[in-house]
């Protein structure tokens, strides 16, 4: 059994998924971020396997045919992927791998990777989500009232999730997120692989 631990995290758009995993991710060196391919072009700053792995339609295609995806979806014309090859070579070196997806991706992932960890984001109300997208000055009111109708319904898959973290206080939900990494970590079968010279006297007679 690989050592590392696949965490999938979900959360509507203005629950703060992103800033919460950046600065998990900024503080805890054993866990690195998953980086899905993607046929889209990059974009002014972004770098081939920091952002994504920017590859042809092609390619895309023939790693779709092969088996190679745990998960895949089309989005405005271009593609994108979590390579399962990738994820189980990273997690036999003993990487804790955190995968950054919506509810729908993270069913895929469950079926590949029964053993991962889902980490749901929900924010302290719909009205204060309301807020946030308002305050980021991105979107018309129009854009806005469709994004609190999509959180509304991936929300709903909450219970799907092994925990679940209310970012009212994005101190206290940072705290919160890394609690839920080292706990998932002490788990038995996530010790034994780590650890296995310890668990050898389970296979005594």
């Amino acid at each position: 059994m690989p050592s590392g631990t696949l965490f999938i995290v979900a959360a509507p758009s203005g629950a703060g998924k992103t800033t919460l995993v950046g600065r998990l991710l900024a503080e805890d060196a054993n866990v690195q971020l998953s980086i899905s391919f993607t046929t889209r072009a990059p974009r002014p700053g972004e770098e081939n396997g920091r952002e994504y792995h920017f590859i042809d339609v092609q390619r895309f295609l023939a790693m779709r045919e092969s088996g190679e995806f745990a998960e895949w979806a089309e989005v405005h014309d271009n593609f994108y992927g979590t390579s399962r090859l990738w994820l189980e070579q990273r997690m036999k070196e003993g990487c804790d791998m955190m995968l950054e997806i919506d509810w729908q991706g993270a069913q895929q992932m469950r079926r590949q990777f029964p053993e991962a960890i889902g980490i749901f984001i929900l924010p302290p109300s719909i009205t204060e989500l309301e807020n946030r997208l308002r305050r980021r000055g991105a979107d018309s009111e129009d854009v806005i009232a469709r994004r609190v109708a999509s959180a509304l319904g991936e929300m709903r898959h909450v219970a799907e999730f092994d925990f679940v973290i209310i970012n009212n206080d994005l101190d206290v939900a940072l705290g919160e997120l890394k609690a839920a990494v080292r706990a998932s970590r002490l788990r038995f079968s996530r010790q034994r692989a780590r650890h296995p010279d310890v668990f050898r006297f389970l296979d005594q007679d």
